[in-house]
């Protein structure tokens, strides 16, 4: 079906291109997994691009519901009431994509976008931005990407990124003819690439990463033409035994000048993380990580970066980070024996009969879910996990069967998308609505593997289902709830979702939700602290269970950054 076609650059575009380029890169991820060969052979940058964009997309729509909910849930701070500015819209995805980057080519893909978006949402901005604002933010994406890479290399998705942006220059006209002559030039390059780099030479296949960012472009002139173009035969990864049309036995030498991680002895983590940061420390930790490994790229800017670094020291990339900043989300992978750096086949590795794949909101209770053997999905406040990342969980977990838990009300349609994706591979899943972690520990505490699927599920739920759940939070602005007006600072106890209590001491405010909580029986109090949380809230709330509730246990776990000061359940 043909799309309706957008005649400037303001915030509906951004809107639909983001919707398209996710499902373009839906539709390709598999090809492109397939032709991953460089910087490492690891067959996952068409999931990395697709995970980013998600992430990016994600956020634009939380824009647009934001605004479409009224004046006091305008986040990105538009001043009408007619939806939201180009701004609003591509700062949103900018940022989406940066919190949410996986791998090289979705940092480097993050970086283009805030680079577009420097242009596109530059202070005092029309409403909408037309062909040349396109060619202008073309050409910061390129230059940004490029400038974060520590050793651009040229073959890559930096190759095709800048000749779009070099065509794009040479094009007149509206914001349809900057894309098209972008896309084409992109294109162009792609089909370069193959002979640029020797691994995609000898692989016969061109750029991952740039094929990604070609099936972008594409979707940006269907944003502007309400057509997708006529595909491009020239790149597709044809003829691994031989060079690009010639006939000839593929190049076997490396070319000059490049270090490539497909080499023997190449580093053995990719180390992944969001940091907190200022300018001058990220320049000395860029040096300070160029050291330790390669394939550094550093993202982002205004004190929130994207770091993605191949190293043999993990660790040492994660302390690095931590004297620069606050490091958090940290993602690191072991390539494993026989790894994607040596080209050696890596063994296959047997399938478990059962896992647990749980959303967590802190890293305190991911540790906690992982001792019980759960694969975890971090949830950062403000930052729901996608469907992608629910998924990528389950394929880690590499099990027959899996018990899904979201632990959260709103990720529960998420979670279902994971779900009904991972099936179609041939995974069993049962996903368990739980709506608090406290409940997920619950169901975690009596899962056993070696019980029948069915009857493990049905015990898990039945205790997720038996387990009352609270929390107690700070209000961010005043607001109608259940238990009455509260204003911007109130403490509020929720009560299985609901404000209950409203307060203005957080130990006193928790007690009286316990002690509602309580009131319909209990055996166990479950109590799981955030950071910001008083020192002496757990010893009171431990000492009242005590005086006032005979034979009610309590244990008591850290969150860390959960988003709310506690979380409490009773079974």
């Amino acid at each position: 079906m043909a799309q309706v076609p957008q005649t400037f650059f303001d915030a509906l575009a951004v809107r639909t291109w983001c919707s398209l380029a996710l499902r373009a890169l839906g539709r390709s991820r598999e090809e492109i997994d397939a032709i991953n060969v460089y910087p490492v052979a690891d067959g996952d940058t068409g999931t990395n691009l697709y995970l980013t964009l998600e992430s990016a997309a994600a956020a634009v729509e939380a824009v647009f519901t934001g605004h479409a909910a009224g004046p006091g849930n305008r986040p990105w701070g538009a001043v009408d009431g007619s939806g939201p500015s180009t701004a609003d819209a591509m700062h949103a995805m900018a940022h989406g994509a940066l919190i949410g980057a996986r791998g090289n080519s979705g940092t480097i893909l993050a970086q283009l976008l805030r680079g577009m978006a420097q242009v596109l949402a530059a202070e005092g901005e029309e409403p909408h931005a037309d062909g040349r604002a396109l060619r202008l933010a073309l050409r910061r994406a390129a230059d940004s990407a490029r400038q974060a890479v520590a050793h651009p290399v040229e073959g890559t998705v930096l190759t095709v990124a800048t000749a779009a942006a070099d065509a794009a220059d040479g094009a007149g006209g509206d914001c349809a003819s900057v894309a098209q002559a972008a896309y084409k030039g992109a294109c162009a390059a792609l089909a370069a690439t193959r002979g640029q780099l020797g691994v995609l030479r000898r692989a016969g296949v061109v750029d991952a990463g740039g094929r990604g960012l070609v099936a972008v472009l594409g979707t940006l002139v269907e944003t502007f033409t309400g057509e997708a173009p006529a595909a491009v035969a020239a790149y597709e990864p044809h003829a691994r035994a031989e060079s690009a049309g010639t006939g000839e036995p593929a190049d076997t030498e490396k070319p000059a000048g490049t270090e490539e991680c497909a080499a023997a002895g190449g580093p053995a983590f990719e180390v992944i993380y969001l940091l907190e940061a200022e300018d001058a420390a990220v320049a000395r930790l860029r040096e300070r990580l160029d050291r330790l490994g390669d394939s550094l790229v550093v993202v982002g800017g205004d004190g929130l970066w994207n770091v993605h670094v191949h190293v043999d020291d993990a660790g040492a990339a994660v302390e690095a980070g931590v004297e620069a900043g606050r490091p958090y989300r940290i993602r690191i992978t072991h390539f494993g024996l026989g790894d994607v750096h040596t080209g050696a086949e890596r063994p296959p590795r047997e399938r478990a009969q059962r896992a647990v794949v749980a959303v967590v909101p802190g890293e305190g209770l991911a540790g906690l879910y992982a001792e019980a053997g759960a694969t975890t999905v971090l949830a950062r406040p403000g930052e729901p996990p996608a469907s992608g990342e629910i998924v990528q969980a389950v394929r880690r977990a590499h099990a027959r069967e899996v018990v899904l838990l979201p632990n959260d009300a709103e990720l529960r349609d998420t979670a279902a998308a994971a779900a009904e994706q991972v099936r179609t591979e041939g995974v069993r899943v049962a996903l368990i609505p739980t709506r608090s972690a406290v409940q997920g520990i619950a169901a975690l505490a009596v899962h056993a593997p070696d019980r029948r699927f069915d009857e493990d599920v049905v015990q898990m739920t039945s205790a997720a289902g038996a387990t009352r759940y609270a929390e107690v939070v700070v209000a961010e602005h005043e607001s109608w709830t259940m238990a009455g007006i509260c204003q911007a600072g109130d403490v509020l106890g929720l009560v299985d979702g609901d404000v209950a209590v409203i307060g203005s001491d957080v130990t006193a405010t928790a007690a009286t939700v316990l002690d509602r909580m309580l009131q319909a029986g209990g055996e166990l109090v479950t109590i799981v602290l955030g950071d910001e949380a008083p020192a002496a809230v757990a010893e009171h709330l431990e000492a009242r269970v005590r005086e006032s509730y005979l034979a009610v246990d309590t244990v008591v776990y850290r969150g860390g950054r959960q988003g709310a000061l506690l979380l409490i359940g009773v079974e």
